[in-house]
């Protein structure tokens, strides 16, 4: 049976994150959005390529040279805990009322 290559994503759209690998390595930012089927994230300022625009006037695009966030792959980001502001593996953990929530294992604080 082959392997999808999908996993439960531990990381969301808002958390704070720390490069562990590639040339932004050692960057705190933000999550702008997670792509679980590739296994990856677009993160705030990280991982920037330059792609170069035509000018289109009907959707008011100027054209030229931009900066944009390419996505980085789930495996070279930690979740930055909350409570300790140190990097932190993610786990799940049920509340006594049934619900699932993530928390950080290097403090065991829960995790929005």
């Amino acid at each position: 049976m082959p392997k999808s290559g999908r996993h439960k994503v531990k990381i969301k759209k808002g958390d704070e994150v720390l490069v562990i690998a590639g040339r932004s390595r050692g960057v705190r930012s933000k999550v702008l959005r997670v792509l679980p089927a590739e296994n990856r994230a677009i993160v705030e300022r990280v991982n920037l390529v330059k792609k170069h625009e035509r000018p289109n006037p009907q959707r008011q695009v100027q054209g030229g040279i931009l900066e944009r966030e390419s996505p980085i792959h789930l495996s070279n980001l930690k979740v930055i805990c909350p409570d300790t502001d140190k990097p932190t593996r993610v786990g799940k953990r049920r509340l006594e009322d049934g619900k699932s929530t993530r928390y950080a294992k290097v403090s065991g604080a829960v995790l929005s």
